[in-house]
């Protein structure tokens, strides 16, 4: 199973310098039921980018309560035995809780298949978006705003040999 799990840069340095990304439990996002049946989709490749999507978002959270890392949403892409992926049914018909799983062991670098990183040129839509969730949390539209305007970037791939020159 393909999972996409939400960092920072700086969470991505620390996963290189020790080869795997952790502590366990790790949360992630993949393609679940609940997602599959909230985006009403059998292509895989949509149903994908709609779990790395729910990532991205992750990764914004991390940034919105790590003000000292570099605004660049931040997602690795590995595949995992299903054996190592649980699933919370009960949470299934939570909007906010879409493609949610967690892993249940470290995973080493290594494995990554890829890593979805922000451009240079996204960083200050992505610092404005991070500063408005809370707000955006709690109701106030124009935050909203603000927080979908980092969706407008996409993330960009990368190959796990081009790590050392992005975290460089």
């Amino acid at each position: 199973m393909r999972v996409y799990i939400p960092t920072t840069l700086a969470g991505l340095a620390e996963a290189y310098k020790a080869g795997e990304v952790g502590p366990v439990p790790l949360d992630a996002f993949a393609v679940t039921p609940s997602l599959r049946e909230w985006y009403v989709s059998d292509d895989i490749e949509e149903l994908e980018y709609a779990a790395l999507n729910r990532a991205a978002q992750a990764s914004l959270r991390l940034l919105a309560v790590h003000p000292d890392v570099a605004r660049r949403r931040t997602v690795i892409a590995v595949d995992v035995p299903d054996a190592e992926v649980r699933f919370d049914p009960d949470r299934a018909l939570d909007p906010a809780a879409l493609g949610e799983v967690r892993l249940t062991r470290q995973v080493l670098l290594a494995d990554a298949a890829a890593v979805h990183l922000d451009a240079d040129d996204a960083e200050r839509d992505v610092a404005a978006a991070a500063a408005a969730l809370g707000a955006a949390d709690a109701g106030d539209d124009d935050a909203q705003f603000t927080v979908d305007g980092a969706e407008d970037h996409e993330l960009l791939w990368f190959a796990t040999q081009e790590i050392p020159n992005l975290i460089g």
